[in-house]
């Protein structure tokens, strides 16, 4: 009798750890938004916006032009972050963690806006929203006067919104009158928190547990009145040198459920330019060990707590924690230079080696714009790098983890069909009519407005982005003339590969070979439906052809040379690693394509 009831203690305490074990939650992951509030008002403005003469409503959106010199959309994002958020709630996803740039630049009008759309789903939808912040949000770590040039205004014309007389300076003569309100300024991280102070940024009464890098309490004692008061942003602040200038760190950890931890690391670092002035944050994790180097020691005490308590940990950011080129940046260095397509922004190797003696085992950030996974390995151990793309680029996606135990499911949902993104296009029109009266240099592509879904236009928007900035910022090179020369005929004969491997390459260009490198940037496995299989295939055997082909030049030409390393660029990011469907085995931290 004694033996069953032991035996029946066992069993039930088995299967209750077996219960702890396979709990599982999923949290979708929705990088640099860049929500701009559209439809939004100003509280110390009658200025209402442009009229739209197709939906007879008032609207706050930017130029398209200016979209198309910029590496994200600002309008029709707005139409995708509701689309996603939708979407996610017909997958009854009820933790949802926005990493950084949830804004377009901090502004209040735009903050409310967004408070206003969280708040909504948050009460209709019992979802949870955690926020971390990222460069554009804030901009600066203190309030600074601002403002936009490119405000779609009456007749197409642009229309310059600022937040002070003192700031403007008139730039074209054809713009409207300036429209001046305090909602345009750049927030700082106080404005910003008490907005958004309900989406983690501070504990809430039904959390389990919530702290700071700076707390004096325990997991043991924690108490809610204690954690809100040293939650208070005169409690969040460090030096920061060379000017021991104090900054507000408002990185935080929280138990939202009993079992699941959410790290949200604020990874902004304002390095002092003097006392009272600061640069950007746009850098990211390479200026952490030297500026902000109390983060790691915090970040390896949470690991080192979730381990003991048994809590599902999971770690985020705004920037990316390894490198997110697959492997190609030392190439794109020997093709473009040090400072070309954002190479200051590849996270050193002490980076990752820092985090995975933190501990941390995988890390979803965002910033880059791109879908990607990273893997870096070093003896110590290695650490995984989910990199979430942009809804406001191409291509526009959010992610979703399943964690258990032992793995972490991702899965990637591309936001395609989104309703209402034509709202603008009507605008749009007006100002491009207005630039071809006035004789403008600058005009963009039209065909844009002919795009049939959202990812189409987000398309549409890089290769308008490529040819109205990337390719005199970072292209501007003798080897780009050569390669725009490129022909079905022409690069058969330069690789030594026949022509008629290259079907259906007829009309083919070599500005369709670097518009496709960027969208495997962009998308990494995600851009070969839209390439199309068949010229993947074909660019494999131009590659191919071109690297046994250069090996019998005995004194290649500098061309030649910069041919190479456009393939081995191409190459690697045809080959990366799984990042649409995958699994994360947290024991191994391989990584399983499904």
């Amino acid at each position: 009798m004694y033996r069953s009831i032991v035996i029946l203690i066992l069993l039930v305490c088995l299967s209750c750890k077996k219960e702890r074990d396979d709990t599982s939650y999923k949290i979708a992951f929705m990088a640099d938004v860049h929500f701009q509030d559209i439809y939004g008002s100003f509280s110390d403005s009658d200025y209402k916006g442009v009229l739209n003469p197709e939906t007879n409503t008032y609207t706050l959106a930017r130029t398209m032009q200016s979209q198309l010199q910029s590496t994200r959309l600002f309008n029709e994002n707005y139409f995708a972050f509701l689309s996603a958020l939708d979407d996610i709630v017909s997958k009854n996803i009820k933790y949802v963690v926005l990493p950084g740039d949830f804004s377009d630049d901090g502004q209040m009008f735009n903050i409310k806006g967004l408070k206003h759309i969280l708040k909504k789903y948050s009460e209709k939808h019992n979802i949870k929203f955690i926020l971390t912040t990222g460069n554009h949000d804030p901009v600066r770590p203190f309030y600074q006067e601002a403002g936009k040039y490119d405000f779609i205004g009456e007749g197409g014309k642009q229309q310059p919104i600022f937040s002070s007389k003192e700031i403007y300076r008139a730039k074209d003569s054809n713009a409207l009158e300036p429209v001046f309100t305090k909602d345009i300024a750049k927030l700082g991280y106080e404005d910003i928190l008490n907005e958004l102070k309900d989406f983690g940024f501070y504990p809430k009464q039904n959390d389990v547990y919530w702290e700071t890098p700076f707390i004096d309490y325990n997991y043991e004692n924690y108490q809610f009145d204690k954690a809100l008061k040293q939650a208070e942003l005169s409690n969040r602040n460090y030096k920061i040198p060379p000017f021991g200038s104090q900054i507000p760190d408002v990185s935080y950890l929280v138990e939202p459920t009993e079992g699941l931890w959410f790290l949200a690391i604020d990874a902004n670092v304002y390095v002092p330019k003097d006392a009272n002035s600061y640069s950007s944050a746009s850098v990211g994790y390479n200026n952490i060990l030297s500026h902000k180097a109390h983060l790691m020691a915090w970040i390896k005490s949470v690991t080192q707590r979730a381990k003991k308590l048994n809590k599902k940990l999971i770690v985020f950011s705004h920037f990316p924690t390894v490198e997110f080129n697959d492997g190609a940046s030392e190439n794109i260095r020997m093709l473009l230079g040090d400072d070309k397509m954002q190479l200051h922004r590849v996270p050193e190797d002490a980076v990752a080696k820092a985090f995975i003696e933190a501990g941390v085992k995988v890390h979803f950030g965002g910033h880059m714009h791109i879908n990607d996974t990273g893997v870096t390995t070093f003896e110590s151990g290695s650490l995984v790098n989910v990199q979430i793309p942009s809804l406001a680029a191409y291509i526009p996606a959010y992610k979703i983890a399943t964690v258990s135990a032992d793995e972490v499911e991702i899965e990637t949902v591309v936001i395609d069909n989104v309703h209402r993104f034509k709202e603008f296009f009507p605008l749009y029109k007006q100002e491009y009519a207005f630039m071809k009266s006035k004789m403008e240099n600058v005009l963009w592509d039209s065909t844009i407005l002919n795009a049939k879904t959202y990812k189409d236009l987000t398309q549409s928007h890089l290769k308008g982005l490529i040819n109205n900035r990337f390719l005199e910022k970072d292209w501007d090179i003798p080897f780009t003339t050569f390669l725009l020369s490129l022909t079905k005929n022409s690069v058969a004969e330069f690789v030594s590969i026949n022509e008629n491997t290259m079907e259906g390459f007829e009309d083919w260009t070599g500005f369709e070979m670097l518009f496709d490198l960027y969208r495997l940037r962009s998308a990494d496995t995600l851009a070969f439906q839209d390439i199309g299989e068949k010229r993947v295939e074909i660019y494999k055997k131009i590659i191919e052809a071109y690297l046994i082909h250069f090996k019998s030049i005995s004194a290649p030409s500098e061309i030649e040379n910069d041919f190479l390393q456009f393939c081995l660029i191409f190459k690697k990011f045809l080959n990366g690693a799984p990042s649409d469907n995958f699994i994360i085995n947290l024991n191994t931290n391989q990584l399983i394509s499904k």
